[in-house]
Formats: structure tokens, C-alpha cells, sequence
């Protein structure tokens, strides 16, 4: 007794329900959604995020300490970033977050031509980051604000240098994606590696909106 559920492969014609040949081939090579619950990345990856993470929230922490024993030096130096450009990188990463989120739902659906242009577009916005920091940086640089100038200006370099070493190495990670997707590269295959890039990626943007928030605005209150 056949299933009543299960469509069979009677050779009826396409139009009325039947499979063809070139479905059963397109259906074993389209690329399966992940299941529900699935975690992106391999465990290891996880392991190494959070202890990324963990060491710029040991940073923040001893931050915090040392504005709370000098509250008008924090303020003070702190009136002297340009915020704006602060507002407009944060604004990019999260532009940058979205389009890595369309590019891994693209390539999870094998349209890797789209794929490869949302990654491109993020890697732009890597690009747009790193002039912006770097304008920035020459600015305070040229009105003597230096790692030596305070305890306030030594985080923030600290934590903005390892912050853009960390955008370095995600956009080397998005264009080893975008060359992926070039060859493409089977999805079965490259599943966990394109999700952890898109996970480090994520791990950027979010430690950014917290030096942010907690440099740039916090502590100039």
C-alpha cells in the first residue's frame, strides 16, 4: 500500500503534480536549511568568541573602575572624540551586521551570486570603518591627544586598536567567504566555516556598540 501523503514518480506530467528527472536532481543538490535549534559555527568557535569578548569586558571593567575614581578627567576627555564619527561608524557596523545576516540566508539558499555581493557590501563597510578610525585617529593624534596623554586616552586606544585589529581580520574572513563564493564552493561543505565568519563578524559589530556606548557616551555624561 502506497502513502497516501508521499507523491509518487508515476510519470505524470509536470504540470499536474508529477517529478521530473531534473527535480530529483535540482532537490539533492539544493542546499538544506539548518534544522531547528542549530547552533552556526563549530563549538570551538564559540568557546574562542566568548573569550574574546571576555577580554574587552575585563578592559571595560577596570575602565569603569578608574572613571568612577576620576569622573571630571573621564568627562573631559572624553568631550574630545568627535562623536560623530563614532555615531557614523556604529551606524556602518550595523549596516555591515545586516548585510551579513542576508548573505548567509543567500547562501544558505544557494543564490550564491547575491551571496557574494551582500558579503562585498559589508566588506565596503569594513573599508568605510577603518578610514573613518583612521581619520579620527589622526585628528586626536594632531591635537596631542596620545596613549600618554591620560588614563582616559590609554583605554581608548586600547580598546579601539584591538577593536580595529579585530575588524582586520573579519574583513580577511568575509573576502575568504566572498572567494568561497566565488568557486562555489559546496554548501554542505563550507556550512560551519561561512557561519563562524558570519558569527566573528557579529562578535565585531557588538563589541563596538559597547566601546561606544561606554566610551563616547557614558563616560562624556
Amino acid at each position: 500500500m502506497t502513502n497516501p501523503g508521499a507523491q509518487a514518480d508515476t510519470g505524470m506530467p509536470e504540470f499536474l503534480g508529477g517529478t521530473t528527472e531534473a527535480d530529483e536532481v535540482g532537490a539533492t543538490q539544493r542546499p538544506k536549511r539548518p534544522a531547528a535549534g542549530h547552533i552556526p559555527g563549530e563549538a570551538g568557535l564559540w568557546i574562542f568568541l566568548l573569550g574574546d569578548m571576555t577580554l574587552f569586558a575585563a578592559i571595560m571593567l577596570v575602565f569603569l573602575w578608574d572613571r568612577r575614581a576620576q569622573p571630571d578627567l573621564f568627562t573631559q576627555s572624553a568631550h574630545q572624540l568627535i562623536q560623530p564619527i563614532g555615531a557614523v561608524n556604529t551606524l556602518v557596523l550595523l549596516l555591515s551586521s545586516y548585510l551579513v545576516v542576508r548573505a548567509l540566508a543567500a547562501h544558505r539558499a544557494g543564490r550564491h551570486t547575491v551571496a557574494r555581493q551582500l558579503v562585498g557590501g559589508a566588506i565596503g563597510c569594513a573599508a568605510v570603518f577603518a578610514g573613518l578610525k583612521a581619520v579620527e585617529y589622526t585628528s586626536e593624534i594632531t591635537a596631542g591627544h596620545t596613549p600618554a596623554s591620560g588614563t582616559f586616552f590609554t583605554f581608548y586606544f586600547v580598546l579601539a586598536g584591538l577593536h580595529l585589529l579585530h575588524v582586520l581580520i573579519g574583513s580577511a574572513l568575509l573576502l575568504a567567504w566572498q572567494g568561497m563564493l566565488k568557486h562555489r564552493r559546496p554548501w554542505v561543505r563550507a556550512r560551519g566555516v561561512v557561519e563562524g565568519f558570519a558569527s566573528y563578524w557579529h562578535m565585531v559589530d557588538l563589541l563596538w556598540v559597547a566601546i561606544f556606548a561606554l566610551v563616547y557616551l557614558v563616560s562624556a555624561e
